[in-house]
């Protein structure tokens, strides 16, 4: 499979997402965009159902989700069984996501975070594997 990254927002996320679009597209990412597609009110949970189903269904590598704190987003993705969305906030949290719990959803708190510190997130994300090892019985403990 292409390197095809599922990114989703709500409308507090919209904006950012339409640079980390931009970002994606410029690193050589194939985007596949769940919405919203304005700064119109929109429901987070319908996004972020949408990339959860994509990432779960294997027809993309990883997601992205943005909403104005990653709460609501990151909960919402998190009830698919074998989602392990990540809230991050700078780069070192998400490759610790990557590394340590196998994220496979990066959710960025688009009201409190910079478009640079949005795309350090992601470079690391991506740059980083799971490490397996310990690691890999707890995260097995994840889904119920």
């Amino acid at each position: 499979m292409t390197n095809i990254i599922a990114i989703g927002s709500d409308h507090a996320g919209f904006l950012l997402k339409e640079a980390i679009i931009g970002f994606l597209e410029q690193q050589g990412y194939k985007v596949s965009n769940k919405g919203c597609y304005s700064e119109e009110r929109a429901d987070y949970p319908d996004f972020a159902h949408e990339v959860a189903k994509s990432v779960v269904d294997q027809t993309v590598n990883w997601g992205i989700l943005l909403c104005g704190s990653g709460n609501g987003i990151a909960m919402s993705a998190n009830k698919h069984k074998g989602i392990r969305a990540a809230l991050c906030w700078n780069s070192e949290i998400a490759s610790l996501a990557r590394q340590h719990n196998d994220a496979n959803i990066l959710v960025l708190p688009a009201r409190f975070i910079s478009k640079e510190e949005a795309f350090s997130c992601i470079k690391a994300f991506a740059a980083t594997t799971f490490e397996g090892g310990r690691h890999l019985d707890r995260v097995n403990k994840i889904d119920l």
